[in-house]
């Protein structure tokens, strides 16, 4: 995508931004178990509620969330993806898609029930203008959800680490648990309908020498891979 419509704050992420297409296969191969859906179900309930998705790239969640949830609104900072999402959602009545970002969230004070961050801006250290806006925009009694990889474990953690050395994750969630958000450790794969479709969607996740390194000692269609889910509550 060339030139694309930015909001402030935006952090690039290459995958999505470059690959809408290939991360559709990725999303549609993530948790198709439903474990991380499961814990947020039993933790947050949102049948009726206020959800709020935070970098919902091309709305891939959104009708999901939104046969449960009372309304739907999903932030995204990259203009064509949102465009793109606003697609998805055309006869989804109770759910819509803003062109904005985390560190200035275009919602009143306390309208949200239910946040969820998956994949998206909150990485930890640099987050706080974003975690402030949570602050503003989240109810009393609330609850938030930030998903991310859990690189000190699973096939996919080891690729993690293989590909971005550079990612102190001891350090994350050392933040993550000083802002006072809670672990949860999920076990999940991707499950891909192909070797093909894997072989696409690791190489847009790692550099073209890592991608080739992890394909030539990985065989099959799935990939067992843990992630991080930590929320709180307002």
């Amino acid at each position: 995508m060339a030139d694309p419509d930015l909001a402030p704050g935006a952090i690039p992420s290459p995958n999505i931004w470059n690959h809408p297409q290939v991360y559709e296969v990725e999303n549609r191969a993530v948790d198709r178990a439903g474990a991380i859906t499961s814990l947020m179900q039993r933790l947050a309930p949102w049948e009726g509620r206020d959800l709020l998705d935070i970098g919902c790239g091309t709305g891939f969640h959104l009708p999901a969330f939104a046969a449960r949830a009372g309304t739907v609104i999903g932030i995204e900072p990259h203009g064509d993806l949102a465009a793109i999402a606003r697609r998805r959602i055309r006869r989804v009545p109770n759910a819509t898609v803003v062109h904005g970002s985390a560190e200035a969230l275009p919602l009143p004070d306390e309208s949200v029930d239910v946040m969820h961050a998956r994949w998206a801006y909150f990485f930890g250290p640099g987050c706080e203008p974003g975690l402030a806006e949570l602050d503003r925009v989240m109810r009393p009694g609330s609850r938030g959800f930030v998903i991310d990889n859990d690189p000190s474990r699973s096939t996919f953690g080891q690729w993690f680490r293989l590909g971005y050395p550079q990612v102190d994750y001891v350090e994350t969630a050392a933040f993550w648990a000083d802002q006072g958000w809670e672990r949860h450790g999920v076990d999940m794969a991707w499950t891909f309908d192909s070797r093909e479709d894997l072989e696409s969607v690791v190489r847009i996740e790692f550099a073209e020498a890592v991608a080739e390194e992890i394909l030539a000692g990985h065989e099959g269609t799935s990939v067992d891979y843990a992630v991080n889910v930590w929320t709180r509550v307002w």
